[in-house]
């Protein structure tokens, strides 16, 4: 159609942009989908039923998308520099595969706590690649679990 004789591409995001902070948000939000499906009680009511349906469909596309923000990072940031000073990257990035599967089989709560716990391993192992140093919080919404973040500078 163009008659292009070659095309090129680099990564699947601008250049510089990676942030493990999207994944880190998607796992505290299945850690909250699986309080809300324990909280459900009866599910012989349509209602309830209805409600577990939209609850665990939310779930699994949060743990879907945690998979590609992180095979994403791993495969098209972390290359040969960074994986000499990391070489446990590739476990923990298999770990977070693992965990996120684990999370869209079944509504364990514990299942999401480690994947958020891998998640932050990740993330701390991102920053400090960059040479940015990182600290732990709270996230200031429920379900009110830690996260790894950078410290940021003032401009």
């Amino acid at each position: 159609m163009f008659k292009f004789p070659e095309a090129q591409a680099h990564c699947d995001i601008p250049c510089k942009i990676y942030d493990p902070c999207v994944a880190q948000v998607a796992a505290l939000s299945i850690v909250r989908l699986m309080d809300l499906i324990a909280e459900l009680g009866d599910l012989s009511t349509s209602a309830n039923a209805a409600q577990l349906a939209r609850l665990t469909s939310q779930k699994e596309n949060h743990a879907a998308q945690i998979k590609h923000d992180v095979t994403t990072i791993w495969g098209d940031y972390f290359k040969q520099p960074q994986i000499d000073r990391f070489p446990q990257i590739h476990n923990v990035t298999h770990g977070i595969m693992q965990a996120a599967s684990k999370c869209k089989q079944g509504t364990v709560r514990d299942d999401g706590i480690e994947l958020l716990a891998q998640l932050n391993q990740f993330a701390e192992l991102f920053w400090h690649s960059k040479d940015i140093p990182t600290q732990s919080v709270i996230a200031p919404y429920p379900p009110a679990l830690q996260v790894v973040h950078p410290i940021l500078t003032r401009a």
